[in-house]
C-alpha cells in the first residue's frame, strides 16, 4: 500500500486487527485513539452518531468502517 492510512480507534478488538493488517500489507498507518487524540463527541461529529469503530482513511480518502475497508482494499487488489 502506498498511501498512508489512518485509523481511528478505541482499542478494541477489530482496531488491534486493523492495523495489524496494515502492518502485514507494508503500509505507513496513523492510529488515532479515543480520550488520547480525540473524544467520542468529536469522532460522532466527524463520522456521525452511529459509526462504528475502527474508522479509517487512506491517502485523503475516508473508506470507512472494517468490513467497508476490507472490500475497499480486496477491490483495489491489495489482497492478491
Amino acid at each position: 500500500m502506498t498511501e498512508t492510512a489512518v485509523i481511528y480507534s478505541n482499542g478494541s478488538q477489530e482496531c488491534e486487527r486493523m492495523a495489524s493488517l496494515l502492518r502485514s500489507l507494508g503500509g505507513e498507518f496513523l492510529e488515532y485513539k479515543l480520550n488520547e487524540h480525540f473524544t467520542q463527541r468529536g469522532f460522532e461529529s466527524e463520522f456521525g452518531i452511529n459509526a462504528e469503530y475502527p474508522q479509517i482513511n487512506i491517502g485523503y480518502k475516508h473508506v470507512g468502517s472494517m468490513k467497508e475497508t476490507l472490500q475497499y482494499m480486496k477491490e483495489q487488489g491489495l489482497f492478491e
